[in-house]
């Protein structure tokens, strides 16, 4: 088949790409520029947890070398502290990496992956869908037809993916503005985030705001202010006296000395496209949606369509059609985003309605302040990880199925397993690879005779099971994981998300579970669909015999 199309050449795009590559599948990257970021220190990003790690399963870099990871979290109104959180040595913290610092990463690893082609110079100009394929064509130097299977939009804001494909993308403009600054210089918290709301030295009402303050690495801080609404020109001097007097309420009057490094102004706008797919083109990343109020990210949603949408193109690409399967990608990430967004909308009247609120509820203003930290820290409706609970994809009502600690269609707990090589590894490090992972909860696993576990207990039961399931998976083993009883098998998405528990060995329900999550049978010719049949009957007589006991 030919290459997935992609065009855009920021981190979601590059993302995509490399998730594409670690499950076989090729791709070409349409970059619009010269394949080389400009430094912006003032231009950066908050990754959660599980984007971090997506990344860093990617890249092979461990990003708190380039990045920092916040130490703690301060949430303070005028002179109060209404919250404090301290980080434990959990990998927990939130990430706070320079962009272009970001970009850099991904394109060294793109430039060693041989399934990956970058295109610089390359300006996408028009787009011909047909039956067998997608062609792409870009102006500029290096001008030319390119043949895809898929395309995917990574964009931007302005997308001409979008626009060629007359996707409508609504909502609403200039939400937020923020005066930005990054410089170098110390402060009193180091390695501390910390918002301040109606800081003292700031006048009462509307435009007395807040500012926010995130460490970066070599003793640099970003720091955003937040702008009243309008149109308030921004100008250097106006920024001078923001930093002059910012710098110094936080130290009692004495003016630490800085090095002012990068400036500019950031505008949040929230939208969303109307559809996220147009037959063999897909939308990702800023170019599907805006977000960005209230301290929440817009980056991570980019990345986690990414991780989404390439193991349901590799399913695609590498077992035939399914409709179904490129179909939830849609249904999934835009119904996230849009309760993210309406999540933010009507936070915000009570966020930035004015202070008279906390006159008429009781504790109104340390509530705020609880929102305002779920969307800086990624926590709550405003910033965690989504659930793909009314996923398409979900299986129906299995008669094994047991509740454990997550929630069908939340991310999975990184716990350690035992890989089918005998080796110990992380649960997540073994994610993005196109397989379901089908893992047994086995307590004392830990002090089995690695090199013969497969022989071991219900294995060879369950090993016949997951052999016979329609797409390939891996087996794990897990001594322990939250809410799930002994002999308990967990089903496993390719990004993470948990498709259901079973109590103990059953290979009817494991087999239709499995057929499930990836959307039902590929579709195919009729000659090659009645043969897909056959074998699948044959798969499914093969999966109830290896399982003649269900426990």
């Amino acid at each position: 088949m030919d290459p997935v199309i992609i065009v855009g050449a920021g981190p979601v795009g590059l993302t995509l790409a490399l998730a594409l590559a670690r499950q076989q599948v090729p791709s070409i990257v349409l970059d619009e520029g010269v394949g080389k970021e400009e430094p912006r220190p003032a231009r950066t990003v908050v990754l959660r947890e599980d984007t971090t790690a997506l990344l860093e399963r990617l890249t092979g870099v461990a990003l708190a070398e380039q990045g920092v990871r916040w130490a703690g979290w301060r949430s303070v109104r005028r002179k109060q502290v209404m919250s404090e959180i301290t980080f434990a040595e959990t990998g927990t913290a939130p990430l706070h990496i320079a962009q272009h610092v970001l970009t850099d990463l991904l394109r060294g690893a793109i430039a060693m992956e041989p399934l990956v082609e970058t295109a610089v110079e390359s300006r996408l100009d028009a787009i011909e869908q047909e039956r067998s394929g997608i062609t792409a064509r870009t102006r500029g130097p290096k001008g030319t037809w390119w043949r895809g299977s898929y395309l995917v939009g990574c964009d931007g804001a302005r997308s001409t993916v979008r626009k060629l494909q007359d996707i409508r993308f609504p909502g609403r403009t200039a939400v937020e503005r923020y005066a930005v600054a990054a410089l170098r210089t110390e402060l009193p918290w180091e390695g501390h985030a910390l918002l301040h709301r109606t800081p003292p030295w700031r006048s009462s009402g509307p435009s007395a705001g807040e500012v926010t303050a995130r460490p970066l690495p070599d003793g640099v801080w970003r720091l955003d202010w937040l702008l009243p609404p309008g149109k308030e020109l921004v100008t250097p001097e106006i920024l001078l006296a923001r930093i002059h007097e910012t710098l110094t309420g936080w130290t009692d009057n004495a003016t630490p000395v800085y090095e002012l490094l990068d400036t500019g102004v950031h505008t949040v706008h929230h939208r969303l496209a109307r559809r996220w797919r147009a037959g063999r083109v897909f939308l990702a990343g800023d170019a599907a949606h805006l977000l960005g109020a209230l301290g929440t990210q817009g980056l991570d949603e980019g990345l986690r369509d990414a991780d989404n949408l390439a193991w349901k193109l590799a399913t695609a690409w590498h077992h035939g059609p399914h409709e179904a399967l490129l179909d939830s990608y849609q249904t999934e990430r835009r119904a996230l985003v849009s309760a993210r967004l309406r999540a933010a909308d009507q936070a915000l009247p009570v966020l930035r309605g004015g202070g008279g609120l906390r006159h008429i509820v009781p504790g109104a203003a340390r509530n705020q302040d609880t929102l305002l930290t779920d969307g800086h820290l990624g926590r709550g409706p405003l910033g965690a990880p989504g659930t793909y609970a009314d996923s398409p994809l979900a299986p129906p009502r299995l008669e094994g199925e047991i509740p454990v600690g997550t929630p069908p269609g939340a991310p999975v707990t990184d716990v350690r397993v035992t890989a089918e090589d005998g080796s110990f590894v992380r649960l997540r490090d073994r994610l993005g690879r196109g397989a379901l992972l089908v893992v047994l909860i086995a307590p004392g696993t830990g002090v089995w005779d690695r090199k013969h576990w497969m022989s071991a207990g219900v294995m060879p039961r369950l090993a016949a099971a997951v052999a016979a399931l329609p797409n390939p998976a891996e087996l794990l083993v897990a001594e322990s994981y939250p809410g799930a009883p002994a002999h308990s098998v967990l089903l496993v998405r390719p990004d993470g998300h948990l498709v259901t528990a079973l109590s103990g060995v059953r290979p009817a329900d494991l087999y239709a579970a499995a057929e499930a999550t990836v959307g039902g049978a590929a579709q195919a010719g009729e000659a090659e669909q009645e043969e897909r049949e056959g074998d699948g009957q044959e798969e499914k007589k093969a999966a109830a015999e290896a399982g003649s006991g269900t426990r």
